[in-house]
């Protein structure tokens, strides 16, 4: 396989921290943005440790800094992997619009504006590689991690539109849409509502957030078969475009949006629950 120059943000942490060191490891040229200086230390340090020191270049790199986004943009690559973002949680019928807006903000709107000067490089290049994670979270939605839903099923509908847009120019585009993981990133977005949720002031009862919370903390796999899959995945010329794993969560995704058209509106009488 030919040896790509990959720019991947939000690799500080989580999954994609994994996957930059397995694609470094692979021999490609790797640019890690992450978000804090504090990351880029604990980064370099795993770098050292593996030997790693020569295949990846570790930038400061918070996708709604003005000035962070202009340095990483005089770098020439071959793949944009678009991984920075963040969630809130808790009841969106209650939920300060302000969080809303900053979840869309980063996980959509900075993402998209980030990637269309890579856009137009690669556009006049006629070739180029765009990756987008996602989630599952953009195929199907939970009760009380709306906010995040919304972000990634807005984020999916762009990267459709930009692959039926790009393609025809000779770039490559797709979307990584993992299930829940056991990284960290969930666990801390549910803790995240406890900020702004006060049980004397809202209505939605904390144990039904609290319940959502534990079912999600029970139902996380290990992360290291989605950073293999993506380590295999982001450097190949031709694959799905969409790569879901546990691969069972295709059918479940599937299945989910199917039922959208017949379930009902009804209200359920709270006394029957």
């Amino acid at each position: 396989m030919t040896k790509k120059t990959i720019l991947i943000t939000g690799a500080g942490s989580g999954l994609v921290k994994g996957v930059a060191l397995g694609l470094a490891a692979k021999g490609h040229k790797i640019i890690a943005g992450v978000n804090n200086w504090e990351q880029k230390s604990r980064l370099l340090e795993d770098i050292k440790k593996a030997g790693l020191e020569d295949n990846i270049e570790v930038i400061k790199l918070n996708i709604l800094d003005p000035m962070d986004c202009q340095k990483a943009w005089e770098y020439d690559i071959d793949i944009l992997v678009n991984n920075a973002g963040i969630g809130h949680s808790g009841p969106v019928s209650e939920m300060p619009v302000d969080l809303i807006h900053e979840v869309m903000e980063t996980n959509v709107f900075s993402n998209l504006e980030f990637s269309q000067t890579f856009i137009k490089k690669m556009v006049k290049k006629g070739s180029g590689k765009l990756v987008f994670v996602s989630s599952v979270a953009g195929l199907t939605s939970s009760p009380y991690l709306g906010s995040y839903n919304a972000s990634k099923h807005a984020l999916v509908s762009i990267v459709q539109s930009l692959r039926d847009e790009l393609t025809p120019m000779g770039l490559s585009v797709a979307t990584i849409n993992p299930e829940p993981y056991d990284t960290g990133f969930n666990d801390r977005m549910y803790d995240n509502y406890a900020q702004w949720f006060d049980e004397d002031f809202h209505f939605t009862p904390r144990k039904n957030i609290e319940a959502a919370a534990n079912e999600m903390d029970e139902n996380q796999f290990d992360p290291q078969e989605m950073i293999d899959k993506m380590v295999e995945v982001i450097p190949q010329v031709s694959h799905d475009f969409r790569t879901i794993l546990p691969t069972d969560f295709a059918a479940m995704c599937k299945e989910y949006q199917e039922n959208q058209y017949s379930v009902k509106s009804d209200a359920v009488d709270p006394s029957k629950k």
